[in-house]
């Protein structure tokens, strides 16, 4: 495989980093017949992976979340001719329950617990938070070790036991769309719109770099905005960028965006 043809799109260490270790994937598949999988990615990450894979006619690949709407999922790469009913799904879901009565817990906390056991960022996919404890999408080789070493968040007792992702508890999208008009395609002026706060606001939580482009963090309250870009800042939901419907008499462009919140 041409490793420059194929990379010779992606820009910046990162997106190189990733288009190494798939490209590794590829070939290590076709050579040995048998699927190879990739840590967890989040979306921006699978798009630059499958923008090289996509290449490489010699393999196909699949995304594994743990459950449709999954945000961060591996991916299987595989030999162009492999049997797909054949992969063995690479995630495992993981429940955890304790009583969290009089301690706050979020997100974050599960995250850090079981990073204290050692665990990688990338062995761990979504977390789904319960008014108890968690459910969490984790890559398969590591769900036994969860399983007996996860005792504990903040010091609150924890069960852990493994479940089938037909027991994910995911809530509906709430989606609400949003009709407006801006001076320019901004993303400073596109958020502030979406997520009904103030430009001054916007540019604050843009150069915190607490903004994601195409799950992608950006610092550039400049960045110029098109059709079809997820706007995300981090407990506050996204903001797509459905549909530029033109520009108004007075010379603003109308926008519709959807929030999912």
């Amino acid at each position: 495989m041409d490793r420059e043809r194929l990379m010779s799109h992606l820009k910046g260490e990162q997106e190189r980093q990733i288009g190494i270790r798939v490209i590794d994937a590829a070939e290590l598949a076709w050579k040995i017949n048998r699927p190879q999988f990739t840590d967890f990615y989040d979306p921006y990450e699978q798009k630059v992976a499958k923008s090289v894979l996509a290449a490489v006619p010699e393999v196909g690949v699949m995304e594994f979340g743990g459950y449709a709407r999954a945000e961060r999922a591996r991916l299987a790469v595989y030999p162009q001719f492999f049997l797909i009913e054949a992969i063995a799904v690479p995630v495992r879901v993981l429940q955890a329950k304790g009583n969290f009565s009089f301690v706050q817990v979020k997100h974050g906390d599960y995250l850090g617990s079981l990073l204290g056991l050692g665990l990688k960022r990338e062995k761990i996919g979504d977390i789904l938070c319960l008014e108890d404890g968690c459910q969490v999408v984790v890559a398969a080789e590591i769900a036994d070790f969860i399983l007996q070493h996860w005792r504990q968040v903040h010091e609150v007792p924890i069960d852990v036991w493994e479940i089938d992702p037909e027991q994910i508890a995911v809530e509906p999208a709430r989606v609400r769309e949003i009709k407006a008009t801006v001076a320019s395609l901004r993303l400073d002026a596109v958020a502030a719109a979406g997520f009904g706060t103030s430009r001054t606001k916007i540019v604050r939580e843009i150069k915190s770099e607490r903004v994601k482009v195409n799950w992608k963090l950006t610092d550039n309250p400049a960045h110029e905005v098109r059709t079809g870009d997820v706007l995300s800042i981090r407990g506050r939901g996204r903001v797509v960028v459905e549909q530029i419907t033109g520009t108004t008499k007075k010379g603003r462009i109308g926008l519709i965006l959807k929030r999912m919140i």
